[in-house]
C-alpha cells in the first residue's frame, strides 16, 4: 500500500472510531506522545535499558516495538497533514526541495 492510500485508509479509520474529531492543537499532543515512545524504543535498541520493573527484550521484540513507534508518528503525521489540507505528496517534494536548495554545490 502507498503512502496516500494509507493515508486515506488511516483517516477513514480515525473517522470510524471517532478519533479524527480532535483538533489540530491535540494531534500536536499525540505526535509528540508518539515521538517520546519512539524516542524510548530506539533507546533501548541503541543503548537499552536497565529498568527492574521491565522484562528484558529480544531482538525481535525491540525491532517490532521500533517499528511499531515509528508506524505511529508516521500516521499522527498523516493525520495532522490532512488536517491541515496538505498533500503528503507536497510534503515530501518540500522535503526534497528544501535539502537540494541547502546542498547545492
Amino acid at each position: 500500500m502507498g503512502i496516500k492510500k494509507h493515508q486515506k485508509w488511516l483517516v477513514d479509520f480515525y473517522k470510524q472510531r471517532n478519533w479524527y474529531q480532535y483538533s489540530s492543537f491535540v494531534r500536536i499532543n499525540f505526535l509528540i506522545e508518539e515521538v517520546g515512545e519512539l524516542s524510548r524504543a530506539v533507546r533501548a535498541k541503541k543503548i537499552g535499558r536497565d529498568h527492574p520493573g521491565e522484562p528484558n527484550e529480544t531482538l525481535k521484540e525491540e525491532n517490532d516495538n521500533l517499528k511499531e513507534e515509528l508506524a505511529d508518528v508516521m500516521d499522527q503525521v498523516l493525520i495532522l497533514s490532512d488536517k491541515l489540507g496538505i498533500d503528503i505528496d507536497s510534503l515530501i517534494q518540500q522535503s526534497e526541495n528544501k535539502l537540494e536548495n541547502r546542498f547545492k554545490k
